[in-house]
C-alpha cells in the first residue's frame, strides 16, 4: 500500500497549481504520439482465447470482502483450465476496490486472483480502472463530472451513477488517474502472468461540455486559425452577424448553428480522446514491465467522437469490442466489418476484448442466446479476419445491476452449461491448431475510404429522415456508417476481403496505389488535396466506386463555390447544379440490374449532367427521368463509377460485383451459396489458410478452388476442386500443403 504523500512525491505533481496541472497533463505526450516498438507479448505462440473475469462481482457469502471468496475463485480457475481458456482480462471496472479511500491502495484482493491465474497457466491482461470513478472522488470533486450540453457553464455537472461520466481533461481527475495508473502498473510490472495493459475502457468524449473543455477548444482554434478574422472567413460567420472579433467572445458550443463550428468541435472531441489515451499509454510505458503490451478496447469502430486511427498510433496492438446479432441474425457480416476496420488501423493483427457470450441487453427484452455452433463459428470468423485473441464479456452472469441480463459464458447459477461446453470444444481445438492460425497475414485488393469528418458533417445536415433508435448490436450508428456498411456487406457477400483507409493517413496516394478498387462512400467533407488524390488514382489506372454527396463541402464544412462535384468533375465526367430529396422510392428504368422488387433508389437524387461519362441507369420517372442515376467515366487509364442516389442493398451488391469485375478482381468464391463465406490469409509458416464457413441452419456445399491441403480440424485431405459439405454453423479450415 502506498501513502498519499509518498505517491504524490513519486509522481512529482504536489506543488503544481491547478492551472499548471491542466497544462502539464495536456502536454505530457504529443497528441499523435506513435507507439514504441511492440513488446514480444504482442506475438504469442498461439491464439489467446478467454474471458473478462470479475471475481469481485460474485455473490458475497462472507462479510463482503472480495478477498474472502477463495472457494469460488478456485472453482472458476479449475473450470477455465478444464475448458482450455488461456487468457483473462481483469480489473478495469473497479477503481473503488483499487483505491477505496483517497490515497489508500489495496492490492491483496487482486493479487490472489492474478496468482491463481498464473499458477494455472492462464495469462492476464489488466485494465486501468479510469472509466468509472469512485463515489468518494465524485463527492469530494463534483467538478470532475461531465457538464451536459445546456447545463449552466459552472456547477452544471451531471450527477453520479452512470459510468464514464467524467471530464477526462479535468486536472483533478487527471491527477487521481495518474496516481492510480502509476501505482497499479508498478505493482504488477514484474508479475510474469501479466502480459498486457488495457488503458481505460471504450473511451469516448462522454459529451463533456465543461468550462475547461471549452477553454481548450478556444486554445485549439487560436493555434489553428491564429486570428479571429481567419476564423470568421473560414466559417462564414458573417452569416447572422456572428463574427467573432475577440477570442474572449467565442460562444460556447451549446446552441451553435454554424456547421463549421460543429465540425471543428467534433474534431476537438476526437483530439481529447486521442490525447487522453496517449497520455495513459505513456504512463503505462514508463512503469510497465519490459514484456507487457499496451492496448485499449475500442467500444466498436466508427464512432463520431473518436478518431480511431489517431488513437491506434499510441497503442502496441489494437483491440475491439464487437457485439452482433444472434440466432437468425447471425451472418458474420458485422463481425467481419468491425474486424477489418480494427486490422486496418495498424495494418496488422488485433485483439477481440469483448464479444457475445450468451445474451445481451440493459434490460431483458432482447434475450436471444445463440444457436448451437454459433459461438464456435464466431471465434473462427474473427481469427479468419486476423484476430489473435477472442475474449467474451464475460465469464459469469452478474446477479444485479444494469447489466444483469448481459449474460456471460456461465449463467446466473454459475454451473457448466451449453455455452461452456461450446467454449470448451473451441478451446480444445485451438490448443491443437492455434499455432497454425495465429498472426494470419491478409492482403486485399479492395479498400473503403472511411471519413469521420464526413460522418459528422452529414449528421449536422442529414439527407435522410430515418430516425436513429440508439445502439443496436450489429448495426451502424449513423447514415454515413450505414453507407460504408452497405458496401462492406456487399463485398462480404461476394467473398471479397476489404481494408479501410483514412483521409488523414500519411502518403495516401501511395496507399491508394496498393489497391485495384477504391470505394468512397459520401465523401461530404474533404479538402481539395484529397479529391485530387482520388482523381489522380483513377487517372493512373485505379477503379473507384463512389456515392452521392462526395466532394460537396470543403474541410470547414462550407459548400464549395464551384460547380459540383468540384475537383472531381473531370474524373467523374459530369457536373450538377441541382439535387432533390426523394419523398418516395423511385425505380430505375428497365430494371437494368435485374433485381425485381429491389429495383429502388431512395432519399436523394443529384441531377447529373453528363460531360464525358456514360449513363448506366436512369430514373423511371416523368421528371427525374431526364437525369442519370448512375454513371461511369473512363479517365486516364482508370474509371470512376458514381451513384447519384441511394441504392437498395440488392442494387449495391450488383454494382459492387460489376466494379470488382471491371477492376480485374475475380474469384470463383464470388459464386458460392449465399450462406457460405470464405476468407484467406498466410500463416507464420508461409502457408495459405482458407476458412470455409457456413452461416446457416442447413448444410451447404462449396467447391474448394485452391491448391491441395488438409482440413486442420479433422486432418482430412482436401484436393483441388473438392466438394466441401459444411454442416449448419460449421466450418472447414484448409491449410495448403505447399
Amino acid at each position: 500500500m502506498s501513502s498519499p504523500s509518498a505517491s504524490t512525491r513519486a509522481i512529482g505533481i504536489r506543488f503544481l497549481t491547478v492551472a499548471n496541472l491542466a497544462l502539464a497533463f495536456m502536454t505530457l505526450v504529443p497528441l499523435h504520439m506513435a507507439a514504441q516498438e511492440a513488446p514480444a507479448s504482442v506475438h504469442q505462440p498461439t491464439i489467446l482465447y478467454g474471458v473478462a473475469y470479475y471475481n469481485e462481482y460474485m455473490p458475497a457469502e462472507s462479510d463482503g470482502d472480495p478477498a474472502l471468496r477463495p472457494a469460488r475463485l478456485e472453482k472458476d480457475v479449475a473450470m477455465m483450465k478444464e475448458a482450455g481458456i488461456n487468457v483473462v482480462r481483469m480489473g478495469e471496472s473497479t477503481w473503488a476496490l483499487w483505491e477505496p479511500e483517497d490515497g489508500k491502495f489495496e492490492y491483496a484482493w487482486m493479487d490472489h486472483i492474478v496468482d491463481a491465474m498464473g499458477k494455472a497457466g492462464i495469462k492476464v491482461i489488466l485494465g486501468t480502472p479510469t472509466y468509472s470513478v469512485p463515489t468518494w472522488m465524485a463527492k469530494a470533486h463534483p467538478e470532475i463530472l461531465v457538464r451536459p450540453m445546456g447545463a449552466p457553464l459552472k456547477g452544471g455537472e451531471t450527477t453520479y451513477g452512470i459510468r464514464q461520466n467524467m471530464d477526462t481533461d479535468n486536472p483533478t481527475y487527471r491527477r487521481y488517474a495518474q496516481r492510480v495508473i502509476t501505482n497499479m502498473v508498478a505493482h504488477y510490472k514484474n508479475n510474469p502472468a501479466v502480459i498486457g495493459w488495457q488503458i481505460d475502457n471504450e473511451t469516448g468524449s462522454y459529451g463533456a461540455f465543461n468550462e475547461d473543455v471549452f477553454s481548450g477548444f478556444v486554445d485549439h482554434l487560436k493555434k489553428k486559425f491564429v486570428t479571429t478574422d481567419a476564423l470568421n472567413k473560414a466559417w462564414f460567420l458573417n452569416y447572422w452577424g456572428q463574427d467573432v472579433n475577440n477570442w474572449n467572445d467565442m460562444p460556447i458550443r451549446d446552441h451553435a448553428t454554424s456547421t463549421s463550428y460543429k465540425l471543428e468541435w467534433s474534431r476537438w472531441s476526437q483530439m481529447r480522446v486521442a490525447n487522453f489515451l496517449s497520455w495513459q499509454a505513456e504512463l503505462v510505458r514508463q512503469n510497465r514491465g519490459p514484456n507487457q503490451f499496451v492496448t485499449t478496447d475500442y467500444g466498436g469502430m466508427m464512432k463520431l467522437d473518436v478518431n480511431e486511427p489517431q488513437v491506434a498510433k499510441a497503442l502496441d496492438v489494437v483491440a475491439n469490442n464487437i457485439y452482433h446479432g444472434t440466432q437468425d441474425h447471425f451472418d458474420g457480416a458485422w463481425q467481419t466489418e468491425q474486424s477489418d476496420f480494427a486490422r486496418s488501423l495498424k495494418h496488422t493483427n488485433f485483439l477481440i476484448t469483448e464479444t457475445n457470450a450468451q445474451t445481451l441487453g440493459w434490460d431483458s427484452a432482447s434475450q436471444f442466446p445463440p444457436y448451437d455452433g454459433q459461438m464456435r463459428l464466431d471465434v473462427y470468423n474473427y481469427l479468419a479476419s486476423g484476430a489473435n485473441m477472442v475474449e467474451y464479456w464475460h465469464w459469469h452472469s452478474i446477479h444485479a445491476g444494469q447489466e444483469t441480463y448481459w449474460k456471460g459464458v456461465l449463467s446466473h447459477d454459475l454451473e457448466p452449461n451449453r455455452a461452456y461446453a461450446e467454449v470448451a470444444k473451441t478451446a480444445h481445438e485451438l490448443q491443437k491448431i492455434g499455432p497454425e492460425l495465429v498472426d494470419l497475414k491478409i492482403k486485399n485488393e479492395v479498400a473503403i475510404l472511411y471519413s469521420v469528418d464526413s460522418a459528422n458533417g452529414i449528421s449536422f445536415m442529414p439527407y435522410d429522415r430515418v430516425q436513429q433508435t440508439g445502439w443496436t448490436p450489429g448495426k451502424s450508428g449513423n447514415s454515413y456508417a450505414d453507407l460504408a456498411t452497405q458496401f462492406h456487406h456487399a463485398l462480404y457477400d461476394a467473398n471479397t476481403g476489404a481494408d479501410f483507409l483514412y483521409p488523414d493517413s500519411p502518403d495516401l496516394a501511395k496507399q491508394f496505389a496498393q489497391y485495384k478498387l477504391l470505394i468512397v462512400p459520401a465523401l461530404y467533407i474533404s479538402d481539395d488535396t484529397l479529391l485530387n488524390t482520388i482523381a489522380d488514382y483513377v487517372k493512373n489506372g485505379g477503379h473507384v466506386l463512389m456515392t452521392f454527396k462526395s466532394g460537396f463541402a470543403n474541410e470547414n464544412s462550407a459548400v464549395r463555390w464551384e460547380r459540383a462535384p468540384g475537383p472531381l468533375r473531370e474524373a467523374a465526367g459530369f457536373n450538377y447544379q441541382e439535387f432533390s430529396s426523394l419523398e418516395n422510392p423511385l425505380a430505375l428504368k428497365g430494371d437494368p440490374y435485374k433485381v425485381g422488387a429491389a429495383n429502388q433508389v431512395t432519399q436523394w437524387a443529384e441531377f447529373l449532367q453528363l460531360e464525358k461519362a456514360e449513363a448506366l441507369a436512369y430514373y423511371d420517372h416523368p421528371f427525374f427521368g431526364k437525369w442519370p442515376a448512375i454513371t461511369r467515366n473512363h479517365y486516364g487509364s482508370g474509371e470512376l463509377v458514381y451513384e447519384g442516389t441511394q441504392v437498395s442493398d440488392e442494387l449495391q451488391a450488383k454494382l459492387v460485383r460489376e466494379s470488382l469485375k471491371s477492376a480485374g478482381i475475380a474469384s470463383s468464391d464470388q459464386s458460392l451459396p449465399p450462406s457460405i463465406h470464405v476468407k484467406s490469409g498466410t500463416n507464420r509458416a508461409g502457408k495459405q489458410i482458407h476458412y470455409y464457413m457456413n452461416f446457416a441452419s442447413t448444410p451447404h456445399t462449396a467447391t474448394y478452388s485452391y491448391a491441395p491441403g488438409k482440413d486442420l480440424l479433422t486432418n482430412a485431405t482436401i484436393s483441388a476442386n473438392a466438394k466441401l459439405t459444411l454442416q449448419p454453423w460449421d466450418l472447414i479450415i484448409v491449410e495448403e500443403d505447399k
